[in-house]
């Protein structure tokens, strides 16, 4: 059916640029969405905030000029090294700071993760990424993708409750509840002009105005650290134990950042067809670039004192939800991020943010990277009806939504004292179940 010719498209695509005035609206945007797992990652492994939220938008910016503005992705502090950094860590309780000397050791081992990155996508550049593809098929990466948006279901759910020691919080409720209503109403709704594009931030203001009345946001943590702070910088410490913990976990990553660049290659072209370009935006096969583009990404934080990273399902989530794909609005989230980690009162500002405020809009938003692993398998026409294809998406899905909520802090656990980033496993237990069914199969197979 078609749209009809008179409706109008609104949308940017990767090369285009918004008038100055929209892109700081629009990376404002950007930098809300990102900026609690962010942190969230910081406050669980022990790495200092302010640094963390430097090296997100210095890498950002480093992947940008790696990958020459082609991919829209924003980079921030990646949950599937969480278990991995706090063994070298080993911060007494959630919020506490790390050692130098501990960070210092870990980031040693989140380059060295980078450069498995780096190496992975320069084999994809000399290999050809259809080698690749016959390793991490739609399947795979469709799986990867919908098991990232459902194992954080759990937490946007709770969270948006003020759920604690069996009990919950019905202002939390009625604030989360508002916001969700509130963004999905702007995104559904309100599709023209400046304010089609910014129906998460006019979501979360909203929530932000419901929460004022209700007692949930202490406005004097805003100025209670000064205006000027700089990042706490720490430089890397060779560690050959913080090498074996860390660097593996990379390889297990590669499924994710295939699903991320999938989702943006079907987004990007549907917006591109919509708006009668007649350019093609070939983001998915530009894997080996991505990966390279990552690789520097965890390379460039960690010099810094921040946490291994990755390209952000919430922000494509939200790239997907606007139909804003500017690499100009990612670089000036970015840009804008740098500045913010070197003033106290702005980092202060969005953290009072309450917690049902951003977990109502990502109830929306993790549902929506869940989505989009739907997406790929339907875009590169997954055939359901195969044995194979049943088994891999089968098993990748229990393993990774199971392991996530069955087992504590989401890691699957081997022995007492062994456990595996759930995430993970179900990716590197897919490959190598995807390989196995796979041996001796003939282009005419079924």
């Amino acid at each position: 059916m078609s749209l009809g010719t008179n409706k109008e498209i609104t949308g940017y695509l990767p090369d285009e640029k918004p008038s100055n005035g929209k892109l700081i609206l629009f990376a404002l945007q950007q930098i809300l969405v990102m900026f609690p797992a962010t942190v969230t990652v910081a406050l669980l492994t022990g790495f200092h905030i302010s640094t963390t939220i430097f090296a997100s938008g210095f890498a950002t910016l480093c992947f940008l000029l790696i990958t020459k503005g082609k991919i829209p992705l924003y980079y921030g502090s990646s949950f599937s090294y969480i278990a991995a950094i706090c063994g070298i860590t080993a911060i007494p309780h959630v919020g506490a700071i790390a050692t130098d000397e501990a960070i210092s050791m870990a980031q040693f081992g989140i380059i060295m993760s980078g450069l498995v990155s780096i190496g992975a996508g320069l084999i994809v550049n000399k290999f050809g990424q259809d080698k690749i593809e016959k390793v991490l098929p739609a399947t795979i990466t469709g799986s990867i993708a919908i098991i990232i948006g459902l194992s954080l279901a759990g937490t946007a759910m709770t969270s948006s409750a003020g759920y604690e020691n069996g009990t919950v919080n019905p202002k939390y409720w009625v604030v989360a509840l508002v916001t969700l209503l509130a963004t999905v109403l702007f995104s559904v709704y309100l599709q023209k002009g400046v304010i089609g594009q910014i129906p998460i931030l006019l979501g979360m203001a909203v929530g932000y105005v419901v929460s004022i009345p209700m007692g949930l946001i202490d406005f004097s943590v805003i100025f209670s650290e000064g205006i000027f702070t700089t990042p706490h910088f720490t430089l890397p410490i060779p560690n050959w134990a913080a090498v074996l913990a860390i660097m593996p976990i990379a390889i297990a990553t590669i499924p994710e950042s295939t699903a991320h660049l999938y989702q943006l290659d079907i987004y990007v072209n549907d917006l591109a067809k919509k708006k009668n370009s007649k350019k093609q935006y070939n983001i998915g096969d530009k894997l080996g670039l991505n990966l390279i583009g990552d690789g520097v990404g965890d390379i460039v934080s960690s010099m810094f004192g921040g946490p291994a990273g990755t390209n952000y399902g919430e922000n494509i989530s939200t790239m997907a939800i606007t139909r804003n794909f500017s690499v100009w609005v990612l670089g000036a989230a970015a840009i804008i991020t740098i500045v913010m980690s070197f003033f106290a009162p702005l980092i202060n500002l969005v953290r009072t943010i309450p917690t049902p405020v951003i977990n109502g809009a990502c109830i929306y938003l993790f549902g929506v990277i869940g989505v989009q692993g739907v997406a790929i398998m339907i875009s590169k026409k997954v055939d359901l009806f195969d044995a194979r294809n049943l088994a891999v998406i089968a098993v990748i899905l229990i393993i990774g939504i199971g392991g996530s909520f069955g087992f504590p802090d989401g890691n699957i656990m081997i022995t007492n004292s062994i456990s595996v980033p759930a995430i993970a496993t179900a990716s590197v237990v897919g490959i190598l179940l995807n390989l196995l069914l796979n041996i001796g199969k003939t282009k005419t197979d079924k």
